[in-house]
């Protein structure tokens, strides 16, 4: 299910919305988790349980990194929860290129099928991991499995981002927290009539960006980058077909950030933002830093300063496997 389409518009988000605000308290937080679940059981019903198993197996990681002394395990938890979450994201992701590649290279045959890529797997599992990574670091985990669940499973932002960190909507996470921090402003429905009008324009404004333009300039896009020989192309219209998949690809992703955005503050979170006017950068370096920014955030804090970044090291070999890691996050294919 995607935001733009008939079914969510028109049914999912109405129903959730009302019965989001039909309960009080806890329940609130039942209701989005429910509606996470359904959202995903939607487009791939059965890969729902490795997305739960996910949230259960870092739930208790995170919890015993917590209750030891460092110095006394807490490392080898942390490590085994990298490779825990990495693996499930290779052998669904990239094991099957991996045995291509190896098959290719070796002359073997692999006797290995085409494994289904289960919806958002990159998203919630770097979310997954930055949690477990913010306890390790000195966070308090958090002790209600159905609050880490909602955070890692909340539907605007499971399976096309923005990548969430836990440290950013820790203190949204409970509901009643979540309703005082309301509440303690003055003229609170006032408030919060507001916030959902902020939300609502903020859904159109990305609902816009992904029907009316990207949608459409994806079409001319497809019909030059498709043409069985590209040397029938013109020069004009192989222009044309560039900048139409320029403007396509932000549109589509900024525009998916927004309707995430949007949404998130419709249900009372703050999320950050993923994209600021990327193509008005004067260098790569800007570029770089206004898109996407969750995930470059996200590989500057947790892999690039961990392996030195510009202080310890040699700073090219840490930038290329910040690259490198960020290509293969992208997709199992060589042009990514």
């Amino acid at each position: 299910m995607v935001f733009s389409s008939i079914y969510f518009v028109f049914l999912f988000f109405p129903i959730v919305l009302a019965l989001y605000y039909a309960v009080s308290g806890r329940a609130r937080n039942a209701v989005l988790l429910i509606a996470s679940l359904v959202f995903y059981a939607y487009g791939e019903p059965v890969f729902v349980f490795v997305l739960m198993g996910s949230v259960l197996v870092n739930y208790l990681l995170a919890l015993a990194i917590a209750s030891l002394p460092k110095g006394s395990g807490r490392k080898g938890l942390f490590i085994t929860d990298i490779i825990l979450n990495i693996g499930l994201l290779f052998i669904y992701k990239y094991l099957g290129f991996s045995a291509g590649l190896l098959s290719h290279l070796t002359g073997l045959q692999l006797p290995l099928k085409d494994i289904a890529l289960p919806l958002g797997i990159s998203f919630f599992t770097f979310q997954a991991l930055s949690y477990v990574a913010d306890v390790y670091r000195g966070q308090e985990p958090r002790k209600n499995v159905f609050e880490l669940a909602l955070y890692i499973c909340f539907f605007p932002q499971l399976v096309a981002g923005p990548i969430v960190r836990y440290t950013d909507i820790k203190d949204q996470l409970c509901a009643k927290d979540r309703l005082s921090r309301a509440f303690s402003r003055p003229k609170l429905w006032e408030r919060r009539l507001t916030d959902m009008g902020e939300g609502i324009e903020r859904f159109i404004l990305g609902f816009s960006k992904k029907v009316l333009i990207a949608n459409q300039v994806a079409v001319i896009a497809d019909s030059v980058f498709d043409t069985p020989d590209f040397s029938t192309v013109s020069p004009g219209m192989a222009w044309l077909g560039s900048v139409c998949y320029t403007l396509q690809i932000y549109y589509d992703f900024s525009g998916y950030s927004d309707m995430a955005i949007g949404l998130g503050k419709i249900f009372g979170f703050d999320f950050l933002e993923n994209f600021n006017y990327p193509y008005i950068s004067r260098s790569i370096t800007e570029f770089w830093r206004r898109w996407h920014i969750s995930l470059s955030s996200w590989f500057r804090d947790y892999l690039y300063i961990p392996l030195g970044g510009n202080r310890r090291g040699n700073v090219y070999v840490n930038l290329l496997i910040v690259f490198i890691a960020t290509g293969i996050w992208h997709g199992a294919a060589w042009s990514f």
